[in-house]
């Protein structure tokens, strides 16, 4: 018979493996303040599984314990349950990026996290949807990053012996020199349609990713809107006077960089599509998307307390 409403999640590998120290730590913690049933991954897309699991089990409140994979995927667990049955979600963030916790205001101090998760503080977000021309579809929380974001993920994994920001940054910049990629995109929104010549397009629900680049520096996560972030054909030296820009969030006022927001997006290009959705690769080198739906899921009318630090409650 389970004896906790809370089902904890971790990714033991998170943050190189520091992650599991952390975990540990944490246990006498999360035990003062009433426990929670352990489970940990031990595959890609296992905590799909074990979200997924908790939430026809019962469980009340799901805990994604370590960086904004293991959050995307639980997410996506959470979200195949029926809503009567979908749990509240809860995120420590152990990992080496964490900018989903950043966005949603959520404390950097994990022993926080806890004590503000099975205190019961909530608040509520939006969520969006992202389908390929083969209907393979994902939800997804934070940020989806297309082509030159999606290129830096991608060699981001290959980078095991750096952590966080500065990770990201070299990818940014074996990105530059290794996979310099123009794509002729067809854009549609639910407002206009448009063709442009484009490195990047970037979709934020929330304003930052790849540890500390400001990619939708407007974006809001409860807003009811995605925003975008196109930048258009630049040469590699331009590209490198971009870093700064989007690092502090200002690219807005270069001229080869424009926002704007929307509810609903097609994407059509004539280059295979690169993109991660909350840092997880969607789309890599090795496949072959030319098409992208992507649609926001706005909050319920009635959200719960806004308070902070967070503990997400999906609908």
């Amino acid at each position: 018979m389970r004896q906790h409403n809370v089902k904890l999640i971790l990714n033991p590998n998170a943050d190189m493996g520091n992650a599991w120290r952390l975990a540990s730590d944490l246990r006498p913690i999360v035990d003062e303040f009433g426990g929670a049933d352990w489970a940990g991954t031990v595959y890609p897309t296992h905590a799909i599984e074990l979200a997924t699991q908790a939430a026809n089990e019962g469980y009340e409140t799901v805990i994604a314990a370590g960086g904004d994979g293991p959050v995307h995927e639980v997410i996506n667990g959470l979200m195949e349950a029926k809503v009567e049955k979908r749990p509240t979600l809860g995120v420590i963030p152990l990992g080496s990026g964490n900018d989903f916790s950043a966005n949603v205001g959520n404390t950097r101090d994990s022993n926080q996290a806890v004590q503000a998760i099975l205190e019961g503080h909530t608040k509520t977000i939006d969520l969006a949807t992202i389908e390929d021309e083969e209907g393979r579809m994902e939800f997804w929380d934070n940020t989806a990053n297309i082509g030159f974001g999606g290129s830096v993920t991608e060699y981001s994994h290959s980078l095991p012996v750096l952590r966080g920001f500065i990770m990201y940054l070299a990818a940014v910049l074996q990105t530059i020199f290794s996979n310099y990629v123009i794509m002729k995109a067809e854009i549609r929104t639910d407002e206009k349609e448009w063709t442009d010549e484009t490195i990047m397009i970037a979709l934020n629900n929330g304003p930052r990713e790849g540890g500390g680049f400001h990619t939708g520096p407007h974006a809001i996560m409860n807003d009811g809107v995605l925003n975008f972030t196109i930048a258009q054909k630049v040469s590699r030296l331009k590209m490198l006077m971009l870093i700064p820009l989007f690092m502090n969030g200002t690219q807005e006022k270069d001229s080869k960089v424009y926002m704007g927001t929307f509810k609903t997006m097609e994407i059509r290009s004539d280059k295979p599509l690169y993109l991660h959705t909350d840092g997880e690769m969607f789309a890599g080198f090795n496949h072959n998307v030319h098409y992208l739906k992507i649609e926001i899921l706005p909050q319920a009318p009635n959200p719960a307390e806004w308070n902070l630090p967070v503990c997400e409650q999906l609908f």
